[in-house]
């Protein structure tokens, strides 16, 4: 119905008491549409975090998708109960804005889950999601001016050379939004299945990653081949991508492919996983993700290094958390010959065992290096087994226990004439 029309029988049914029926309804299916998404997402967001793991995905985001989409049914059966007894014209001027609102946010919503999952959004993002807003409501806009089925016969009527077969714009359009959507609908299921994956703790880390790379893969692939189906195209022209593929892979994509390879042959064979600590040729760190091609790896300073899978398949690689994870430190000290070595000793070694992180097996232990100028130069070697955490705090904190038997003279300093201990 086109706007003016419709204006028109809006301004009739004013002076109509019967208007007040619609008004109420939209009124009601307001309240009851929020009222029910408010007590539907409580419920779900108060339930065990443990029980309410896989209820929780995305519950946060879907909340305000919630409201809409329950205001958009009330007012559809609204209009269905109403309009057997009078007019429903501001129904159905409701009905469109309430649905394109929860299309919208139902939109945000998947794409927030699969391209802002850790509630980073980027600028492309936020552009996109206004761009889409602007789009969404003109087109609600010409639905209701009566403009719509007139732009739809144009796109229908106006076709355009594919090839040897020419295809109207209706259907190019149409082709696209089912691939977009199918996609959008893969991505956003491989991330909701990635997240269940992950929180599966009788699995290995290597095996959930793999599982949730090849589930996306899988659904993505199924989209792919549904969308072709939906637009009609011929499967077949899948055998002139493949050659395609292959023939770029030949002239200068190995190296990414071999990436590709390498990091679903590292997750497979279980040689890394989330969370080891590793070194590769000058890189140390630990590994905080496996992605596809690459494998980023954390420093203690908090930096992050991306190396190419292949460089973790074929070089050497020294993974601490599948060899013997103990770390020896030390520090050295020199003490006046004055001293009683033993009892200096045996002080020393009592300094390491005070620290929290060193081990008692093997112990901490102290050996006289050689006879320096000025005093006995002694060692103190002790051990951790978290390296991952850095070692300067530990030598920190057994320096200074030494230097509080220093100052207490428990310990003297061999030092040169005319200085004096700290």
């Amino acid at each position: 119905m086109p706007l003016t029309d419709l204006l028109q029988d809006l301004l009739e049914d004013i002076s109509n008491p019967r208007i007040l029926w619609q008004a109420l309804a939209i009124a009601v299916a307001v309240a009851v549409g929020m009222l029910l998404a408010r007590i539907i997402r409580r419920s779900w967001l108060h339930e065990d975090t443990n029980a309410g793991a896989i209820r929780r995905i995305g519950v946060e985001g879907f909340g305000r998708v919630l409201a809409p989409l329950l205001i958009t049914a009330g007012v559809w059966l609204a209009m269905v109960i109403l309009g057997r007894h009078q007019n429903v014209h501001l129904l159905r001027v409701a009905l469109p804005l309430f649905a394109s609102m929860a299309w919208i946010r139902m939109v945000f919503y998947l794409l927030r889950r699969v391209f802002a999952r850790h509630g980073q959004l980027g600028t492309a993002l936020q552009t996109f999601e206004k761009v889409l807003a602007l789009v969404v409501w003109v087109g609600v806009a010409l639905y209701l001016t009566g403009q719509w089925p007139d732009i739809i016969s144009f796109l229908d009527t106006h076709q355009v050379p594919l090839g040897a077969k020419r295809a109207s714009l209706l259907a190019i359009l149409q082709a696209i939004v089912s691939v977009v959507v199918l996609m959008m609908l893969a991505l956003w299921a491989g991330a909701a299945l990635e997240e269940r994956l992950m929180r599966l703790e009788g699995m290995h880390t290597s095996v959930r990653v793999v599982l949730a790379r090849l589930g996306r893969a899988v659904l993505i692939l199924v989209s792919v081949l549904v969308s072709l189906g939906l637009v009609g195209l011929d499967l077949t022209v899948l055998s002139v991508f493949g050659g395609a593929l292959g023939v770029g892979l030949g002239l200068g994509m190995q190296r990414i492919a071999s990436n590709y390879v390498s990091g679903f042959l590292i997750l497979l064979e279980r040689s890394l996983s989330i969370g080891d600590p590793i070194t590769v040729d000058k890189y140390s760190g630990r590994v905080a993700r496996i992605n596809t091609r690459t494998t980023v790896l954390q420093a203690l300073d908090g930096t992050q290094t991306l190396l190419p899978n292949e460089m973790l398949i074929t070089g050497v690689v020294l993974n601490q958390a599948t060899t013997n994870k103990a770390v020896r430190l030390n520090t050295k000290i020199t003490v006046a010959y004055d001293s009683d070595l033993n009892e200096v000793m045996a002080l020393l070694a009592r300094q390491a065992d005070a620290v929290e992180r060193v081990i008692a097996e093997p112990a901490p232990s102290v050996q006289l290096n050689a006879f320096g100028p000025h005093g006995y130069e002694l060692e103190l070697g002790f051990s951790i087994i978290d390296p991952e955490k850095g070692s300067g705090g530990v030598i920190s904190a057994v320096n200074k226990n030494i230097y509080a038997l220093v100052h207490s003279g428990a310990i003297r300093l061999g030092l040169p004439p005319q200085a004096s201990p700290v």
